[in-house]
Order: structure tokens, then sequence, then C-alpha cells
């Protein structure tokens, strides 16, 4: 399980809290998601679909990249706090079930369920999928992506502080028990590049990111420090300007229902 006992009230908070902010700083997030919805154009069978399910939407980069993409009779949206309806309009017909995934009823006879950068929060993510086997119809499709080991390993070899993240094989096999078949499954590492390891920080307080680092107190010593610690993960371009690098891990799955 997690080393790391997530206070799911607290994640909301610093979610919400940026909010405003996510859209503009999360441009991994918004790579992975557009990758993902090219996955569900190549591997699903049709663009008109009935019942659909959003875990996690978030400020809606993912779910917006649906609506443009894909017909629904149905779209549903799950988060952890209301406050990320405001990232919706009202012209478009959605339903909302607010509240932890994990304490949730799914809808049921679903044909699509959609994550993204959101099931590395889950606890216990066997149940999860269990209930997405059972909430789909014979031959729904899950389609996700979540992130792997090397996910922010600079912050976490400097701070200790982090998720434990799990293996795509880990993961296969997961699914593999709930019923699934894998239509499709890869993995790969984005590096973003900042001037300075406080932009490193101000992009994880941007992201929301930093929901994980509960008892990290930063005290002007130990950020120094950090700033100092930082220098191994810098590079120096042909001008011999420093640049500071930050791992993304994500990982994007298709799977398919057995009838």
């Amino acid at each position: 399980m997690k080393n790391l006992n997530i206070d799911k009230a607290q994640v909301a908070q610093r979610f919400e809290k940026a909010g405003q902010s996510y859209t503009q700083h999360a441009v991994v997030q918004k790579q992975i998601c557009q990758h993902l919805l090219e996955l569900m154009q190549n591997d699903l069978p049709k663009t008109k679909l009935d019942r659909v399910f959003e875990i996690g939407c978030g400020s809606g980069n993912l779910s917006h990249l649906l609506m443009q993409n894909f017909q629904f009779n149905q779209l549903i949206l799950n988060d952890l706090y209301p406050e990320v309806q405001q990232h919706f309009s009202e012209s478009k017909p959605l339903e909302w079930l607010i509240g932890d995934i994990e304490q949730l009823q799914f809808p049921q006879d679903l044909e699509v369920i959609v994550s993204s950068s959101a099931l590395q929060w889950i606890f216990d993510l066997d149940a999860i999928f269990n209930q997405c086997s059972d909430a789909l119809i014979d031959e729904g499709y899950l389609c996700f992506s979540t992130f792997g080991q090397q996910n922010l390993k600079e912050i976490k070899a400097l701070t200790g502080q982090g998720l434990d993240y799990l293996d795509l094989a880990t993961i296969e096999e997961k699914l593999i028990a709930q019923g699934f078949d894998i239509v499709h499954l890869s993995e790969n590492i984005e590096t973003l590049a900042f001037e300075h390891p406080k932009q490193v920080l101000q992009h994880l307080k941007a992201t929301g990111v930093t929901a994980t680092a509960s008892k990290h107190r930063w005290s002007k010593q130990s950020l120094q420090q950090f700033y100092l610690d930082y220098q191994q993960f810098s590079n120096l371009d042909s001008l011999g300007q420093a640049s500071y690098r930050l791992s993304y891990h994500p990982i994007y799955c298709i799977a398919r229902r057995k009838p």
C-alpha cells in the first residue's frame, strides 16, 4: 500500500486552491489528456457513446477534449469537491457525482469509464477496478492514465515525500484479475525544465501536486538546502545556463471488459 497516509480532505483542499492555476500550469497533464484522447480515438470502435463516466475530472482537461471529439447520450463527472463545476459551462448536459470515488456507488450500465492523472490517489485500486468492471456493460471500455514509479522522482529523492506508484506489470495484473482484456498499455517519461529549483516548487504548488506533502514544512534553511541539493538534477546548456529537470512518468491504458 501507499507509504503515505493520504488525507483526501487535504488533497481536495490543495487541488481546489490550485484550481485556477492548474489549467495554466498543468502542461504535462494536458499533454497526457491529449494522448489518452488519441488512444481512445484509435481503440474505441465508435465516437457516439451512450453513458460515459469520468473519475477525477478536475478542471476538465480531459472532459473538454472528450466533449469536442465524442458524442454522448450521458456524461457523468466525478471529483472530490463541487467547486470543479465552475470549469464547465451550463450549456453542456452534464451529470455530477461529487465525493471520494472510493466511498461512492458507481453509475451502472456504462459504455466507457475514463480517468486521467487521478487513480494514483486511490488507496484500493483493486476495489476500484472491480467497481469499474461491475459498472461497465459487456465489452465496455476503461480508459485511463496514471503515473508510474519514476514520477516526480527528483522531489522524492530530496524530500522523501511522494506516493508509492505501481508499475506497468502490477496494473496489468490487477486489470486482468477483474476481468479486463488489455487493448493498450504503455508508459513514457516526460521531463520539464526550469530555470531555478524555486520554480519547480511553484509549478508543483500551482498544479496541486503538493497535496502529498502533508507533513512537509519549509524553513528558510531547508529551502536553501533543497535548492542546493537540486543541483544534482541540473544540466547546463550550450551557453552555460543551468536548467533543472522534473520528471513525470505517465502510464496509459485502454482495457475492455470481457463479455
